[in-house]
C-alpha cells in the first residue's frame, strides 16, 4: 500500500513512517516543516526507495493536488495538526487554519483524486484525532466512540471540527473514511514542550519541574510506537465510516507520572538525585480537563489490537532515549516557545 502520511516529520507521524516502511508499505511524507517537525525523526528510512518526501502545507490546496497527482496514493493517513493545548490558548487562529481549514483542503483534494481515479473501493482517508474532543471525565467512566463531543480548549475544538468534517464527507460524498481518537502519546522523538520531555530535560538541567495545579489531572498514556501500530492496523482492516478509540490502558495522575520519571532518573543519573526536589506546583492551565480515559473495547474486539507497552516500561525506554540522544534534543531547545510557560490565558 502507498500511504500519504501528513505531518510525517512530527512526533506521531514520524513513528508511523518508521513503522510503515519496514512493514512493506510505500510512504509519501507530506510535511510543512513547522516548529515541531524535524527531518531527523525519519532519518533511518529517508534513503529507502519506498520513501518520498514532499514539503507542503495542508492549507495549500494546489500543492495538495500536485502531490496526489504525482504520487497516486492508495490511502491517506492524516496526522498533520497543531497539537499543543497551551499554544492554542495563546494563538487559536493557527489551530483553526491548520486543523479545520487544512483538513477541509485535504478532504477536498483527496475526494477529487478519488473521483478522478474512478472511486477505487480500496482507497482510504484515515483521520487521526484525540480523546480531548470528548471533554473532561469525572473520577469514573471512560470515553467510548459514542461519547458526545464536548471540547474545552481551542485545540480540542479545532480537532472536533475536523472530525465532523471527515464524517460529513463520508455521509455526503461517500468518501471512504476512518477515524481514530487516541489518548496522550509519549516516547522517543517527543518535541520538548510536552509534559514528559519537559520533566526529563528540566530534571537533567537541575531546573524547576512545573506541574499544573496540584498534579491531580489524570491521563491515559499511550506509547507512540503502539499508537503507530494501531493506526496501521485500523488503516488496513478498519470498517469504512467507523471510528476507533485507541488508548494505552495506562491511567496516571500527572504528579505520579512526574515522580515516576524522577525515580528513574535517580537510578540513571544519581548525581542529581533526588530529582523530585525540583517539582514546583504552578498556576493551572485555563480550562484544564480533569481526566481522560479510553474504553478500547471496539478496537480490541473488532481488530484484535491492544497496547503492548506498559507505562512503567515505556517511561524507562523514553528516559533512556533522551539520555542517549542529546544530539537530537539539544538543537531544539532554541526553538520558539520551548522552555517558556505558554497558555496562561492572560
Amino acid at each position: 500500500m502507498k500511504i500519504l502520511v501528513t505531518g510525517g516529520c512530527g512526533f506521531i507521524g514520524s513513528a508511523v513512517v518508521r513503522a510503515a516502511i519496514p512493514a512493506g508499505h510505500a510512504v509519501v511524507n507530506l510535511d510543512a516543516m513547522t516548529y515541531a517537525a524535524d527531518p531527523r525523526n525519519v532519518a533511518q528510512v529517508a534513503e529507502h526507495p519506498a520513501y518520498a518526501f514532499e514539503r507542503a502545507d495542508i492549507r495549500d490546496r494546489p500543492a495538495l493536488d500536485r502531490v496526489f497527482a504525482r504520487h497516486a496514493p492508495d490511502a491517506v493517513l492524516h496526522l498533520a495538526a497543531e497539537s499543543h493545548v497551551d499554544r492554542s490558548i495563546d494563538g487559536p487562529a493557527d489551530f483553526v487554519e491548520t486543523n479545520v481549514t487544512g483538513t477541509f483542503n485535504l478532504l477536498e483534494s483527496a475526494r477529487a483524486f478519488w473521483i478522478a481515479q474512478g472511486r477505487p473501493a480500496g482507497f482510504r482517508f484515515h483521520h487521526v484525532s484525540t480523546d480531548e474532543v470528548f471533554g473532561s471525565l469525572g473520577p469514573t467512566g471512560q470515553f467510548t466512540e459514542d461519547t458526545p463531543y464536548d471540547p474545552r480548549s481551542p485545540y480540542s475544538a479545532s480537532k472536533a471540527a475536523s472530525d465532523h468534517l471527515v464524517r460529513a464527507w463520508h455521509e455526503t460524498y461517500s468518501l471512504p473514511v476512518l477515524l481514530t481518537n487516541c489518548s496522550n502519546n509519549y516516547g522517543p522523538y517527543h518535541f520538548p514542550e510536552k509534559l514528559i520531555p519537559v520533566v526529563i530535560l528540566n530534571a537533567l538541567h537541575g531546573r524547576p519541574i512545573p506541574v499544573y495545579g496540584e498534579g491531580a489531572n489524570v491521563r491515559d498514556w499511550l506509547f507512540v510506537e503502539d499508537h503507530a501500530d494501531a493506526l496501521l492496523t485500523v488503516l488496513a482492516r478498519g470498517t469504512v465510516g467507523r471510528s476507533y478509540n485507541i488508548g494505552g490502558e495506562n491511567e496516571a495522575r500527572n504528579i505520579d507520572l512526574v515522580r515516576a520519571i524522577c525515580a528513574i532518573l535517580d537510578r540513571l543519573r544519581p548525581d542529581g538525585a533526588p530529582h523530585d526536589r525540583l517539582i514546583r506546583f504552578v498556576a493551572d492551565r485555563p480550562g484544564h480537563d480533569a481526566r481522560y480515559a479510553i474504553d478500547p473495547t471496539r478496537i480490541r474486539a473488532e481488530l484484535g489490537w491492544r497496547p503492548s507497552v506498559t507505562l512503567e516500561a515505556g517511561l524507562e525506554r523514553t528516559v533512556h532515549w533522551y539520555l542517549d540522544r542529546e544530539d537530537w534534543w539539544r538543537p531544539l531547545m532554541d526553538r520558539q516557545g520551548v522552555g517558556q510557560r505558554l497558555g496562561t490565558g492572560g
